[in-house]
């Protein structure tokens, strides 16, 4: 075999890989969209200079704060948290977890430690160009989550739990 062939078979290799990776990802996604738990997290309290970035907004969760804490103490930069969820599938933090089984009324989330700043899902939210002042009403992030912990944020809701809609008004 020549040179230019078995680098052309590498590259088609790597190509492969990597679209079968991504695919992967994208699957996994939708999953945790379709059959993850449903979770609101309160939104902590925001400096309003900084709450609005231009076309998304700075995110912080109250959960934050006591999640930094406990990791503090533990040496960690990264785990999972345990909440308790209420009627309302509002979560509150509860511990660090430590393996043992959940209570029926307890979830796993992912948290991640960058600095002192604690990011649980995310700390931004996009929205389209000129729908800002509806997101200043947000005080809710909705997630869906998996079992193991891993979070997407789908919407952002009002103090009533309500999504706040997005897109422009027609």
């Amino acid at each position: 075999m020549n040179s230019t062939l078995i680098r052309r078979a590498i590259w088609l290799l790597g190509l492969i890989a990597t679209l079968v990776a991504v695919n992967h990802a994208i699957a996994t996604h939708e999953r945790t969209l379709s059959d993850g738990q449903i979770l609101r997290l309160e939104l902590a309290p925001r400096d309003p200079r900084a709450f609005m970035q231009g076309d998304y907004m700075d995110l912080r969760f109250a959960m934050a704060e006591p999640v930094r804490e406990a990791a503090k103490k533990q040496r960690i930069e990264s785990g999972t948290a345990i909440v308790s969820v209420d009627a309302n599938k509002v979560a509150k933090y509860a511990r660090l977890d430590n393996g043992s089984a959940l209570a029926s009324n307890e979830a796993r989330v992912e948290f991640r430690i960058r600095g002192e700043e604690v990011r649980i899902v995310t700390n931004a939210y996009f929205f389209e160009e000129g729908t800002a002042t509806r997101f200043e009403a947000a005080r809710y992030g909705e997630l869906r989550v998996r079992d193991n912990g891993v979070a997407l944020l789908t919407q952002l809701l009002d103090a009533n739990r309500k999504p706040i809609p997005t897109g422009k008004s027609k």
